[in-house]
């Protein structure tokens, strides 16, 4: 018994034997002609849908290439509760590097150079991942050399006052001074 007659208890018409069941007489040519015409009207509008959707979506996307030698940053914001790159908290960064592109292993995927402090991390990503990265001079942070003593210690020293309040209790007045430290 096939599973349509066992389900709904009795034979299964096909739109092309309308008639009694038992009766196997091809309906009209013109019928079938019809039914074929709007098989192939609904595939062009199914076909007209899809690229139209495609170019609402791609009009939001870019070509990326890397280059081998570019620097780029890989997007970690899909984890943003694990601490695999040992920054956790507030704000999260969406982004961490830069890396180097090593190769170009498939049409959307890099191989890049990632630092050994990070052996569990697989060195291959999708380019939706990744962002090329524009060197900024804000980029570069100068370190300022401090003296440290014998026992570890260094001293601060104040370099200029930024702000001066008082704050007034019921018996006496605290001043608050706002200064700007070096070595800080």
């Amino acid at each position: 018994m096939p599973p349509y007659e066992a389900l709904n208890g009795r034979k299964y018409r096909s739109p092309t034997y309308w008639d009694e069941v038992g009766e196997h007489k091809v309906l009209v040519p013109e019928l079938v002609q019809q039914m074929k015409e709007k098989v192939e009207v609904i595939r062009r509008r199914l076909i007209a849908a899809q690229d139209r959707q495609r170019k609402y979506a791609d009009q939001n996307r870019k070509a990326m290439v890397f280059a081998p030698g570019d620097k780029v940053l890989i997007r970690i914001s899909p984890w943003k509760g694990l601490s695999r790159f040992g920054k956790k908290g507030k704000p999260t960064p969406k982004y961490i590097g830069p890396f180097e592109v090593l190769k170009k292993v498939r049409k959307v995927a890099y191989e890049l150079a990632l630092p050994p402090q990070r052996p569990q991390l697989h060195n291959l990503f999708r380019i939706s991942l990744l962002k090329k990265y524009n060197a900024y001079v804000s980029h570069v942070i100068e370190m300022e050399l401090v003296e440290i003593k014998q026992d570890l210690s260094y001293v601060e020293q104040p370099v200029q006052i930024l702000d001066l309040k008082e704050k007034a209790l019921r018996n006496k007045i605290v001043p608050f001074v706002r200064s700007f430290w070096k070595n800080k």
